[in-house]
């Protein structure tokens, strides 16, 4: 009851008539961030938290989450009209949301992936609010031994599921925690990788890094890639079908507790979250041979997953501190910011942040319902803006949002040096996930380490065997093992003799 009238209190603050602008139009940025084609999720939630500096917390929190809400939503648009997901977590909706719009059943498509998005959101929702406290609870007997391993959890995690060489992935993670120690350690202010140089004593500021990562680096990676002509396409009505909701409702169920469930592990996305609800849906269904011949059900568990993945990714981040996904991360940082600190201890010292955080994620849900059934067509003229317009537009929010922070030259050229580096590193096969995670976590890593080894007197022995951290331990070492060659083809042989045996 007390947590329902901290959700009633935090709804009745964003009724304001400023909040409800700040939502619709917060929303609208994100979706036609999402609509754009290599623009992300991340990086609208990274320009916003340059461009929200100033504002009130709730005020700021309520802009960034309907960023990220309506980029991850906008995306369908252009997977179903072009074949071309607007961000990644959008890629399984292409299957196949764009044959149906080949059928002639366009505005069908996109109506049945706004139910999708809403349903998963609010399933997401309820998650949010029911397990998020609960976790937090249990966190409180976490110490800086457990804290130091479920970092290492979530890069090691990471890494392993974005992409297809996982070492690539962990590689990055780790040169995310090597960025983040930088500057004066925290215990005793000792200059580290310094190299003489006073700019550097204040470390590497984490939303500089964070827009360069995910604004300049695709600026980049966008600017180098062949033009892409627009599909034009006709778009008949959007709204829902009820016989799709009645017929497909244990499969906008099922793929919103698989988003959630991908939300909550650290750095698996809502694009992960999308193809898991897919192939599950596939497996389920009576109706197999649809599937990438425009099947209902394949885009409604599609849109269905990713859009529950971001309130499943808030779960641990407010909870632990460890965001799940990378747009998530970057949220995570401007609540730190506007003087949130995420963590065991929020539910404690600030347990009303929590709900305010619910709320705002369903005022996010019934804007993108409102714009997803009003503004569909006006929406879609974004796709013939070209992209020597856009692309220099967000290249200087870029520069404007890393001078912005501390208003130092120094933020501008450490977002132009990661963009640069980030960008050359994608280009090779290496992704940009892990390192903002590992960017993010890198803080929660080095003093949990330190922490640890000051407690135990410089003894390694209390991070093996305290229960818990043995758990983690052992966590880590198994997901280093199952990348071993030698333990993958022992264990593919395996499943093939049970195959066989079955």
């Amino acid at each position: 009851m007390e947590g329902l009238g901290h959700l009633a209190a935090a709804l009745a603050g964003l009724a304001g008539p400023w909040q409800l602008a700040y939502a619709l139009g917060a929303t609208l940025a994100g979706i036609l961030i999402g609509l754009l084609p290599g623009l992300s999720a991340t990086l609208g939630v990274a320009l916003f938290t340059t461009l929200t500096i100033k504002m009130a917390p709730t005020d700021a929190i309520l802009v960034l989450v309907c960023v990220y809400v309506g980029a991850i939503y906008g995306g369908s648009r252009t997977a179903i009209l072009l074949n071309i997901p607007g961000t990644a977590a959008n890629a399984a909706a292409c299957l196949d949301g764009h044959m149906l719009a080949r059928k002639g059943q366009a505005g069908r498509a996109m109506g049945i992936a706004t139910t999708g998005s809403v349903a998963g959101s609010l399933f997401g929702v309820l998650c949010l609010a029911m397990f998020t406290p609960l976790l937090a609870e249990t966190a409180l007997r976490f110490g800086a031994f457990e804290f130091f391993w479920l970092g290492m959890v979530g890069v090691m995690l990471s890494g392993t599921l974005t992409g297809s060489e996982p070492l690539k992935g962990w590689l990055m993670g780790l040169l995310g925690i090597f960025t983040a120690t930088i500057g004066l350690d925290p215990i005793h202010a000792h200059p580290r990788f310094t190299f003489g140089e006073n700019a550097l004593t204040g470390g590497i500021a984490l939303i500089p890094a964070l827009v360069g990562a995910f604004g300049f680096a695709e600026v980049l990676t966008v600017m180098s890639q062949p033009r892409r002509a627009a599909v034009r396409a006709s778009v008949d009505s959007v709204l829902p079908r009820l016989a799709d909701l009645a017929r497909y409702w244990r499969t906008m169920l099922r793929s919103g507790f698989i988003g959630v469930s991908m939300g909550v592990l650290p750095g698996v996305g809502e694009d992960m979250a999308a193809w898991s609800s897919y192939a599950a849906a596939r497996r389920a269904s009576r109706e197999k041979e649809q599937f990438g011949q425009g099947s209902v059900e394949g885009l409604i568990a599609a849109e269905t997953g990713d859009n529950a993945a971001i309130p499943g990714a808030l779960i641990p981040a407010l909870a632990l501190g460890i965001p799940g996904s990378a747009p998530a991360a970057v949220l995570m940082a401007a609540m730190i910011i506007h003087g949130a600190q995420p963590g065991p201890m929020l539910m404690t010292t600030q347990p009303q942040f929590v709900y305010t955080v619910v709320g705002i994620t369903i005022v996010a849900t019934l804007a993108i319902l409102v714009y997803g059934l009003v503004l569909v067509r006006p929406l879609l003229r974004v796709l013939a803006v070209p992209r020597e317009i856009i692309m220099p537009i967000i290249f200087v929010l870029c520069v404007l949002g890393a001078w912005s922070i501390a208003q130092r030259l120094f933020d501008v050229w450490v977002m132009l040096g990661t963009g640069l580096v980030c960008f050359l590193l994608r280009r090779q096969g290496y992704p940009v996930a892990p390192f903002v995670l590992g960017l993010v976590l890198g803080e929660i890593v080095d003093k949990s380490l330190r922490r640890g080894l000051v407690l135990s007197d410089g003894s390694l022995l209390p991070f093996f065997t305290r229960p818990i951290s043995a758990v983690l331990a052992l966590l880590v070492a198994l997901m280093l093992l199952s990348q071993v060659p030698f333990v993958r083809r022992w264990w593919a042989r395996q499943r093939v003799r049970r195959g066989a045996a079955v």
